[in-house]
């Protein structure tokens, strides 16, 4: 497992290494609807919030855990999101797909699917991952229903698991895919990539 900056490109969606002096503007103008943060244990109300959410990130990935990335719509080279590989475990071949946002107008279209996939095929065809996990609150049930539709498996709960900046007390639930499962996780989501996404109707 190299773990270093590489760009994911997709049909609808360019993952790119983050950057505050590339990705910057774009995620300001984005990433600062507080129901982006609703369930997420950072809270992000400013753009010095979010500015320290990012630099927080890049930390991450000079200390060789984390490799955060933009998320860009091809289409129209906007930035809409921010999607980042956490807890990498080299020695166990695991990473966790976390800490995922994605504006409003653009959920519910590809872009979320494609993301995952492209990520999850770097994990398991490129690092040679055992395992990839993601996880949410317990209270999330949109989150925890797009995961199911990936293809992940869920393994449980871990009560109180987390406190978030809000002071909130949250319940976490797991879910998985492990690399027996990849070759029919990766054949489900290319085959909904396949698909015709209307606009504010399909996708996760």
């Amino acid at each position: 497992m190299r773990i270093e900056p590489v760009t994911l490109e997709g049909t609808f969606v360019r993952l790119e290494p983050l950057s505050l002096e590339r990705h910057w503007e774009g995620l300001v103008a984005t990433g600062l609807d507080p129901e982006l943060w609703r369930w997420t244990i950072v809270r992000v109300d400013t753009a010095a919030d979010l500015r320290r959410y990012v630099e927080s990130a890049l930390e991450d990935q000079a200390a060789g855990v984390g490799l955060p990335f933009a998320t860009v719509e091809r289409a129209s080279g906007r930035v809409v999101g921010s999607t980042r590989f956490r807890a990498i475990a080299v020695p166990h071949r695991r990473v966790e797909i976390g800490s995922t946002w994605i504006a409003r107008p653009w959920q519910r279209t590809p872009i979320n699917t494609e993301a995952k996939y492209l990520m999850m095929r770097h994990a398991f065809e490129t690092w040679g991952c055992v395992r990839v996990e993601l996880k949410t609150d317990a209270l999330n049930e949109r989150s925890r229903r797009a995961m199911l539709r990936l293809g992940c498996r869920e393994e449980g709960t871990f009560l109180k698991h987390m406190i978030t900046e809000r002071g909130i007390t949250r319940d976490t639930v797991y879910f998985s895919v492990v690399d027996d499962e990849w070759p029919a996780v990766k054949a489900r989501l290319e085959g909904r990539l396949r698909r015709p996404y209307p606009v504010g109707v399909a996708g996760t």
